[in-house]
Order: structure tokens, then C-alpha cells, then sequence
């Protein structure tokens, strides 16, 4: 573990914004990171926990502790006839473990594919794609106490996930580092084809529905509507799809009867804030350096040299026309440093 000054964040945030932090340092085990707690470096400073850096939007040069966390590893916790558990390290790469769980003949995940970022992100966010959330597999999480360098445990339950949110974001913010997370996973296809162009890709490419066809569509539909991170500085989706009530969004389909929105419960119903973006004229806006992209409105994307503070101006732009048109607040689910 060894501890750098004034190191550049341009190539750890997938924005590539050019930013800079104080202190920086990687961790690559618990071990590691019950040292760090104890060095004055972490004890003086504030500190930002590093993963991908894919779901974050810096603002302005970090006047800190960065914390790169590199914990790797793959553990069969234990399997049944039809489901492993398998504890994976919160440095692994998120696509790269879901290609591994397809590979070893698993399912549960593979609607999440190419989804950027690590795994460590994965209970935090609660992230989610095409009709899949990580809560719907992750078993456990561990995480070590910021405060006393305590490994605690928590169930699925314990991490009260709730849409692109849990207690890493509420209870648990800035309280604990994230070391491992374990998945429940399925030894026979999930088959998850109900959420959006799923199975027309499938069609389109030739295959029968399997755990890899799912996986290759997605990637396909992923790949056209969301540009590279390494050619396009971008964290993906820029904002949270809002949830409404039911009755508002009758209404709403009565003067847009082209809205889009999928029913989480008998009284609500979450709307694609994509559509909603869109619709305000976004889609393809360029100003600078800073813009929406021309093939998916939720994604705002850095053309170069475009600094954190244009980027939120953008975005507050945005949320305001879409609650000007359709009297909704829309969100972002990136997380904004500054």
C-alpha cells in the first residue's frame, strides 16, 4: 500500500474529467484496508472510496484521500442442485463477472452485461438493466467499519434495497468500504426476456433464447445506444428513471399516448426518463464540449475537455424543461463530488 501525491483522476472517472486529488492509494485486500484506517493520511483527510469510476461526476479537484479499491478474487461459498454462491472481490470488473458466470454455466446476471463499473458498486446502487436488479441476486455483502476497521456482514435484507438505492447510500454512506459481495445464482437459464428489444435481438440474431443469447443481445442493444466510456467520456445513465403514480401517468397518456412506463405496483409506475428527456428536444444537444448523446438522452457525454461544473449545468437544465412539460422531477443516479 503506498500512498501518492497530486495524482490525476482524468483516467479513473469514465467522464474523464481532468481533476486531480490531493492523496491516493489502492487497496487490494481487507488486510490492507484495516491498515489504511489507521494511518493518519486516512484519519485527516477527507476520503473518497474509488471503484470504476463510472458512476460519479467530479466538480472539482478532490482535496483528499482517494482510496482505489483493487480487492480481486472468485470463492464457491457453497452449491445446491440448482444454485451457486459465489463471493466475488468488490475490485472486480462488473462485465468482465458476468461473462465468468456465463462462461461457468450460471444465470441471474447477464441482463446486467456491460453494465461499466465494479462490483463493489453493484449493492450500493442497486444497479439494474432490462427487467434484472442486483437485488435480485446478491446474497451478502462485507464491509469493513470506517469507524473501528470491524469486518460486518450483511444479508440481502440488511441492505434494504430499494430502486437504484440501499443503505450504502443512506445509513451506510461514508460508514463502511465495501470488500466483497456474494450472488446467488441459478445452474439452470433464468431466461429474463420481457424488458425492451430483448428477444427481437435474439431473433435478429439468429440464436434461441439461452443465458449467452440474452447476454449478446443486450450487449448489442447496449452498444448502439450507448457510446464507449474510452472514446466518449460518459457514466452511462446520467439520470434515474422517476416513479409516479398510477393515476398521474393515465393522465399523462392521455395527452402522450406515446409514453413509456413499466408498472412496479398497483399505484405506481416507473417512467423511462430517456423518453421524457427526449421529448424536450435533448437528445443530440452540443454545446462545447458538453452534450447529450445523440442515440440515448439519459446519457450526458464529455466530447473532451468539458469540466464537471458544464456538465451539471446541463443537467439542470434538463430537469428543469422536463418538470416544466410534464410536472416530473427526475433524478440523477450518478454521484456528484465536489
Amino acid at each position: 500500500m503506498k500512498l501518492q501525491k497530486n495524482i490525476s483522476l482524468k483516467h479513473l472517472n469514465t467522464f474523464g474529467v481532468d481533476v486531480s486529488c490531493k492523496l491516493f492509494c489502492s487497496v487490494t485486500s481487507t488486510k490492507e484496508i484495516e491498515q489504511l484506517l489507521l494511518c493518519d493520511e486516512f484519519t485527516k483527510n477527507n476520503v473518497l472510496i474509488l471503484g470504476g469510476g463510472s458512476n460519479l461526476l467530479f466538480t472539482k479537484d478532490f482535496n483528499g484521500l482517494i482510496v482505489k479499491n483493487k480487492v480481486k478474487g472468485f470463492e464457491t461459498l457453497s452449491e445446491s442442485k440448482n444454485n451457486k454462491i459465489i463471493k466475488v472481490g468488490a475490485g472486480e470488473n462488473w462485465h468482465q463477472f458476468v461473462l465468468w458466470s456465463i462462461e461457468n454455466g450460471l444465470s441471474g446476471i447477464e441482463n446486467m452485461a456491460l453494465i461499466p463499473g465494479n462490483v463493489g458498486a453493484s449493492p450500493m446502487q442497486n444497479i439494474g438493466a432490462y427487467g434484472v436488479e442486483a437485488k435480485d441476486v446478491i446474497d451478502k455483502v462485507w464491509a469493513v467499519e470506517i469507524e473501528n476497521g470491524k469486518e460486518i456482514i450483511l444479508s440481502n435484507k440488511d441492505c434494504q434495497f430499494e430502486y437504484r438505492n440501499s443503505i450504502f447510500k443512506n445509513d451506510l454512506k461514508d460508514k463502511v468500504i465495501i470488500t466483497h459481495v456474494s450472488f446467488n445464482l441459478s445452474k439452470t437459464p433464468k431466461k429474463n426476456t420481457g424488458y425492451g428489444d430483448i428477444m427481437q435481438e435474439i431473433k435478429d440474431l439468429g440464436m434461441e433464447v439461452s443465458t449467452e443469447s440474452i447476454c449478446k443481445a443486450v450487449i448489442k442493444i447496449r452498444e448502439k445506444k450507448l457510446p464507449n466510456p474510452d472514446k466518449i467520456g460518459n457514466s452511462g445513465s446520467f439520470f434515474k428513471n422517476p416513479i409516479i403514480s398510477t393515476s398521474k401517468f393515465k393522465d399523462l397518456k392521455e395527452l402522450n399516448p406515446e409514453i413509456i412506463g413499466y408498472k412496479i405496483s398497483e399505484t405506481e409506475i416507473k417512467v423511462a426518463a430517456g423518453w421524457l428527456i427526449d421529448q424536450c428536444g435533448w437528445k443530440g444537444h452540443r454545446k462545447g464540449d458538453v452534450g447529450v448523446h445523440k442515440n440515448q438522452a439519459l446519457v450526458l457525454v464529455n466530447y473532451g475537455k468539458a469540466t464537471g461544473e458544464e456538465i451539471i449545468t446541463l443537467a439542470k437544465k434538463i430537469q428543469d424543461s422536463v418538470k416544466d412539460k410534464f410536472d416530473i422531477d427526475i433524478h440523477p443516479e450518478v454521484n456528484i463530488i465536489g
